[in-house]
């Protein structure tokens, strides 16, 4: 189990380049992912989404990733035309003005267009350098997922623990419900027939109670619902959303054992078990 809340910083410098990348995530129904760098580092954009969707499957994962270069290829260019272009434009204004002036070649390389620098931008060499670092602050960022998930994890069968329990309490007070529709319906009959009471009626009536008021089958269902919530969350790396689905079946039927008991102990024991379950659905929340 892994929660949803998670953080890693790395940086590295070399005699080519500095970088940093920072991962920090936060509870999410659904995968989300930020990536945020410099403009010339875009191409690397889809790589590092699929870097972080291959090892994440909920939540809101933001990426940072921050560069720069010490030394880098540069390649320069003269724009012949536009060189060629300012030195008759000025040779025109020379002329216009009476001038006789050598146009020198310092002047015509410091115009604007004459010379263009640009870097070499290879996303093969970036993705090199950024690898690397970027799995150290990954390490970190899963590492807090893990340590944060383990500690939800136990606190969540500490309160599984609690619903057992209540389960088995309810299971011992079944008889006693059972007794207690019976004494209901022989007082009823009492209260409208007096003594002469059908007993052959009062049973009939008992057991259609019976069969309505029964708990027998919650509480069946109930404990497949817990030994499928607890091999869940060691089977599965991302029971987040799994576990919410089985929370919402425990608490349907937590609800009707609650709407069908008359007898106080059991009522007690369904609010334990609602506050116990609303305890895990709290702490799901953050789980992966």
């Amino acid at each position: 189990m892994k929660s949803m809340t998670g953080y890693g910083y790395k940086e590295k410098s070399d005699e080519r380049m500095s970088l940093s990348v920072e991962l920090k995530s936060y509870n999410n129904r659904f995968l989300e992912i930020f990536v945020n760098l410099p403009p010339y580092l875009s191409p690397l954009e889809p790589r590092l989404r699929e870097y972080v969707s291959s090892r994440c499957e909920r939540g809101k994962v933001e990426l940072s990733l921050r560069a720069k270069e010490l030394s880098a290829a540069v390649s320069v260019s003269i724009d012949e035309g536009t060189a060629v272009a300012y030195l008759a434009a000025i040779r025109k204004l020379s002329a216009a003005l009476g001038l006789d002036e050598p146009v020198r070649l310092s002047t015509i390389l410091s115009l604007d267009g004459v010379l263009q620098a640009e870097k070499s931008r290879d996303p093969e060499r970036y993705w090199s350098a950024v690898e690397p670092v970027l799995a150290d602050a990954f390490g970190q960022f899963e590492s807090a997922r893990v340590r944060e998930g383990a500690a939800t994890e136990k606190d969540i069968l500490a309160h599984l623990a609690t619903l057992r329990g209540c389960v088995e309490e309810v299971s011992l007070h079944a008889p006693e419900m059972e007794a207690a529709i019976k004494d209901n319906i022989r007082v009823r009959f009492r209260e409208v027939l007096g003594d002469a009471v059908d007993e052959a009626r009062v049973l009939t009536e008992t057991a259609v109670l019976l069969v309505k008021y029964s708990v027998s089958e919650e509480l069946s269902r109930l404990r497949s619902h817990l030994v499928e919530f607890e091999s869940e969350t060691g089977r599965n790396s991302a029971p987040g959303k799994k576990l919410d689905f089985l929370c919402q079946e425990i608490n349907r039927e937590v609800n009707t054992i609650g709407s069908k008991s008359p007898v106080l102990e059991v009522s007690r024991a369904v609010i334990r078990m609602k506050d116990a379950l609303e305890n895990i659905r709290e702490q799901l929340r953050n789980v992966e």
